[in-house]
């Protein structure tokens, strides 16, 4: 089964200095049917004007992953942790037992466009932990990137669940595909452009779920950025 999550769907509010779109019910958008799926808790599309952002916070028990789209995004915590994100690079954040951070726009001129993510941990109580790396290398077989997972492989980041995130990025005419486990669900979010996805057209900020599935194709005409999360 392929559920599509149109992108109009989603709960948007605009707070002036934050433009935020979100998949699954988060902060005042309130969905009981969108509380995320599988481990995938939050998808976050978040637009921040220039020397704003988010003043310092705590999390707990929750695997963060920010990827930067546009723009730069400046980063500071509790563990000590501080350091700008930037395209081509993912952030993991493991909040554990609890971390305080902020996360302000980089820039005084230009906005930043990034989405943040939230995956539920295999188990509570964890030590925070901080990871930030450049994009490895495309899968020369699939064409993704592997940019986060359990164990950490081709240089991922590596996060505390049974989990695998991708990124595709398309150039105009191209395609990938994916071979999903008949024990996997799979969630494909649209970042940028237009896709056609298993006979599904989408266009950015579009979601789509795969249950029972066993391949995922996705082509494109003129070009788009795409997450893949491959979930139990």
């Amino acid at each position: 089964m392929i559920a599509i999550r149109p992108a109009s769907e989603r709960g948007h509010f605009d707070h002036g200095w934050l433009d935020t779109h979100h998949t699954f019910s988060f902060a005042d958008y309130w969905d009981p049917d969108q509380m995320g799926f599988s481990v995938l808790r939050v998808i976050n599309e978040d637009r921040v004007a220039p020397g704003a952002g988010f003043p310092a916070h705590p999390h707990r028990d929750m695997e963060i992953l920010t990827y930067v789209l546009e723009g730069a995004l400046e980063h500071r915590d509790s563990m000590g942790n501080g350091s700008v994100i930037r395209p081509g690079d993912v952030q993991r954040m493991s909040a554990g037992t609890g971390v305080i951070h902020s996360e302000y726009n980089a820039s005084k001129n230009d906005p930043v466009h990034f989405l943040q993510i939230w995956i539920l941990p295999d188990r509570r109580g964890i030590e925070p932990g901080y990871e930030q790396k450049s994009l490895p290398p495309a899968d020369p077989h699939t064409g993704l990137q592997l940019v986060a997972s359990a164990d950490g492989r081709h240089d991922s980041v590596k996060i505390q669940q049974d989990a695998s995130v991708y990124v595709a990025q398309l150039a105009p005419g191209a395609s990938v595909s994916y071979d999903l486990a008949t024990v996997r669900r799979a969630w494909v979010q649209v970042a940028r452009g237009e896709i056609e996805l298993n006979g599904h057209a989408l266009n950015a900020g579009d979601g789509a779920r795969f249950e029972g599935e066993s391949s995922i194709q996705l082509r494109t005409r003129s070009g788009a950025e795409v997450l893949l999360f491959d979930l139990p």
